[in-house]
């Protein structure tokens, strides 16, 4: 998948399957949550598991429901953050697109930054459908697919400066 620059004697990969894995995970986000929308009410809450369900929720804030009754700027804010982020994780990929651990980590929390970067331009606050819980324990916060994205993309870039680290 490398090819030279005829210009500089370092090979280069190209950033193109990066790009197109962030796509998969923006476009499975956003069929997931126009699916979740369409068959649920808000706050309606359907049973699969005894530790999982399935419910519509509106996160106006950030991860955990942070600042979700903050009144309205955080949207701007996250959004802001999130773009700045992505054009960021674009330059390490092309930069460093032959690092493949690394930049399946990139290109997951890619998908998943700009997943939730549409929900908060398109509707004000992110949908979130996927509920864990635990009897006794309560319920963890909501989190859709974006989130699950970003989620393994850190596991791998941790997993991927570990075994920088020991080498």
């Amino acid at each position: 998948m490398a090819t030279k620059n005829r210009f500089s004697s370092k090979p280069q990969s190209s950033l193109l399957p990066w790009l197109g894995i962030a796509a998969i995970v923006i476009l499975l986000d956003q069929v997931s949550k126009i699916t979740i929308t369409r068959l649920f009410a808000y706050a309606e809450e359907r049973v699969v598991t005894a530790f999982f369900n399935l419910t519509l929720v509106y996160n106006p804030g950030a991860a955990f429901s942070f600042l979700r009754d903050a009144g309205g700027w955080q949207r701007y804010f996250f959004t802001a953050i999130a773009v700045g982020v992505s054009l960021y994780i674009v330059y390490l990929l092309k930069k460093h697109a032959g690092q493949r651990l690394f930049c399946w980590a990139l290109a997951l929390i890619l998908g998943g930054a700009i997943g939730n970067v549409i929900d908060r331009v398109a509707y004000g606050h992110v949908i979130d459908f996927l509920d864990f819980h635990l009897k006794g324990w309560g319920h963890f916060p909501a989190f859709n697919l974006a989130d699950s994205a970003i989620f393994l993309g850190v596991v791998l870039f941790i997993l991927d400066e570990l075994r920088r680290v020991n080498k």
